[in-house]
C-alpha cells in the first residue's frame, strides 16, 4: 500500500494548484483524478490572469506537466471511499494511505428540463456572464427564469447587452422584480419555453409552448448547484450546510482535523482563478498542519534520550558541568579530561 503525505481527490485548477504547491514544498502527494472537468463542455476559459481564453483542457494538460515536474504522482482513478486513518479505496480497488486529505472533487450543476439545453450547455447555453459575457457582448440574450436567482442574473447579464429577454417560465415575479426588470429595458415573456431551437449547430431562438419563437443568439440559465454524491465528506464525518457542501474555514479546513476542501467542492460558484487560489491556500495551511506534526514527532523521539548537551561527559558528572566548566574555563576542562580548541573556550560537548 502506498504511502503519501497528501492524497488530493480531484485534478482540476484547484487539486492540481495544490499539488504544486506541496510538492514544491518536497512533499509526496497523490493526485487522484477521474479526468470530468466541470466546465469541460466550454471551450475557452476567461478572466485568468496570463490565462484569458485559453481552453480548460490546456490548462490542466500544463498543470499536469508543471506539478509532476516536483515529484507529484498522478494516479487516473477515482476515490471510492475514505476509512479511518486516511486510508483511500480507489475504483480500481487500489488503496493508498495519506497523512492529510485534500478534497477537489468539484460539485455538479443542475439544469431545467427543456430539450437542447443539455446540447448547448457551455456553448451558446452560458451561466456566467463574467465567464462568457464580453464574447456576446451587444447580442440579443435570454434569461431562463424558474430557477432561485433568476432575476437578479438577467438583471446582471443586462450589462452586457441593452437587448435582454427574460422568459419567466413557471415564475411568478413580485411588483418589485416586474419593476427592476422593466427599469433595465428587460422585456419579460409569460409562459413555459418549449425547446431552445437551434440551426446549423448554434442557438438561433427560444419557443415557447404556444409556438411563439423568440430569436437569441445566446441564452443565460442560473444552474443549481449540487454536491456530487459520493458521500465522501459525509463518510469522513465532516459538517455540511443545507445544501450539502462542507464548512471550511479560510484555508479550506473541515470541521474534521486533517480534511481539507478546496475549489467548488466547498465554493461551487468559484470561478477557475479563484479555485486555484483556494488550492493554493489550502496547500500552504497542509504542510504547515504537516510541519507542526514533524515537529512534534521528533521532539516525542528524544524524549528519554540524554540532552545533547550532556553527550561524551565524563563518567560521574550527571549530565552537568561544574561552575568553571560550564563557563567554559580551560584548566577546568582539562582537569575534566575534556578538549577545547585554542582560541576558543567552548567545551566540545557534542563529540561523540
Amino acid at each position: 500500500m502506498e504511502a503519501y503525505d497528501v492524497a488530493i481527490a480531484g485534478g482540476g485548477a484547484a487539486g492540481l494548484s495544490a499539488a504544486l504547491v506541496l510538492g514544491r514544498a518536497r512533499r509526496r502527494v497523490a493526485v487522484i483524478d477521474v479526468g470530468a472537468p466541470r466546465n469541460a463542455p466550454a471551450a475557452h476559459m476567461q478572466g485568468f490572469l496570463s490565462r484569458d481564453g485559453m481552453p480548460p483542457a490546456d490548462l490542466l494538460a500544463k498543470g499536469r506537466q508543471e506539478a509532476t515536474s516536483y515529484g507529484v504522482e498522478l494516479l487516473s482513478d477515482q476515490v471510492v471511499g475514505i476509512s479511518p486513518g486516511f486510508v483511500v479505496h480507489l475504483a480500481s480497488a487500489r488503496t493508498v494511505t495519506a497523512r492529510r486529505i485534500l478534497m477537489a472533487t468539484g460539485a455538479g450543476d443542475e439544469l431545467p428540463d427543456i430539450p437542447g439545453v443539455r446540447q448547448r450547455w457551455g456553448k451558446d447555453l452560458l451561466h456566467c456572464p463574467y465567464c462568457h459575457g464580453w464574447e456576446v457582448r451587444d447580442q440579443p440574450l435570454g434569461v431562463l427564469g424558474g430557477l432561485p436567482g433568476s432575476v437578479q442574473h438577467a438583471l446582471l447579464v443586462r450589462q452586457w447587452s441593452d437587448d435582454v429577454v427574460f422568459f419567466a417560465r413557471t415564475q411568478d415575479l413580485t411588483l418589485a422584480e416586474q419593476r427592476q426588470l422593466e427599469s433595465r429595458g428587460i422585456l419579460v415573456m409569460s409562459g413555459e419555453v418549449a425547446r431552445l431551437v437551434v440551426e446549423d449547430g448554434r442557438l438561433t431562438g427560444v419557443e415557447l409552448t404556444d409556438g411563439r419563437v423568440v430569436a437569441r443568439t445566446a441564452v443565460f440559465v442560473r444552474p443549481g448547484n449540487i454536491p456530487h454524491d459520493d458521500g465522501l465528506l459525509a463518510g469522513l464525518g465532516c459538517e455540511l450546510n443545507e445544501a450539502g457542501f462542507p464548512l471550511v474555514d479560510g484555508t479550506g479546513l473541515t470541521s474534521v482535523p486533517g480534511v481539507w476542501a478546496a475549489g467548488n467542492v466547498a465554493d461551487p460558484r468559484a470561478q477557475v482563478i479563484t479555485s486555484a487560489g483556494a488550492g493554493s491556500a489550502a496547500a500552504i495551511a497542509i504542510n504547515a498542519d504537516l510541519v507542526r506534526e514533524d515537529v512534534e514527532q521528533a521532539v516525542t523521539g528524544l524524549a528519554g534520550s540524554p540532552p545533547p548537551w550532556g553527550r561524551g561527559l565524563p563518567r560521574g558528572t550527571s549530565g552537568r558541568l561544574p561552575v568553571g566548566a560550564r563557563h567554559g574555563c580551560p584548566v577546568r576542562l582539562r582537569r575534566l579530561g575534556h578538549p577545547f580548541r585554542r582560541g576558543d573556550c567552548r567545551p566540545l560537548l557534542h563529540q561523540q
